[in-house]
């Protein structure tokens, strides 16, 4: 095996609205610069990332708007858990008052 070799960045975008679908759903995905793309364009609107080359392995194969499976349904969750958790943090940093001086 080469050890040189570069591993292909792989990426994938879900979102959750209950008042839409009964469960997440994948809306961008890619490999190489695509994948850059994606994880770009997150950082630039603020979207938590979550690295997990697995699952984005896995949600990649996926089509667009396909919603993902009930075996997926678990990690999923858990990713979403730290989604909320990171904007649970920032609302509360950005809603605290300044101190005062």
């Amino acid at each position: 095996m080469n050890k040189n070799k570069k591993k292909t960045t792989v990426a994938a975008a879900i979102e959750y609205d209950r008042k839409k679908a009964s469960a997440p759903r994948v809306t961008a995905r890619g490999r190489g610069f695509m994948a850059e793309k994606i994880i770009e364009l997150a950082k630039k609107h603020g979207v938590p990332i979550k690295e997990d080359p697995a699952l984005a392995q896995i949600l990649s194969r996926l089509d667009i708007d396909e919603e993902i499976s009930p075996e997926l349904y678990k990690v999923v969750a858990e990713i979403l858990a730290f989604v909320y958790s990171v904007n649970d943090r920032y609302r509360d940093q950005t809603s605290k008052p300044e101190a005062q001086k």
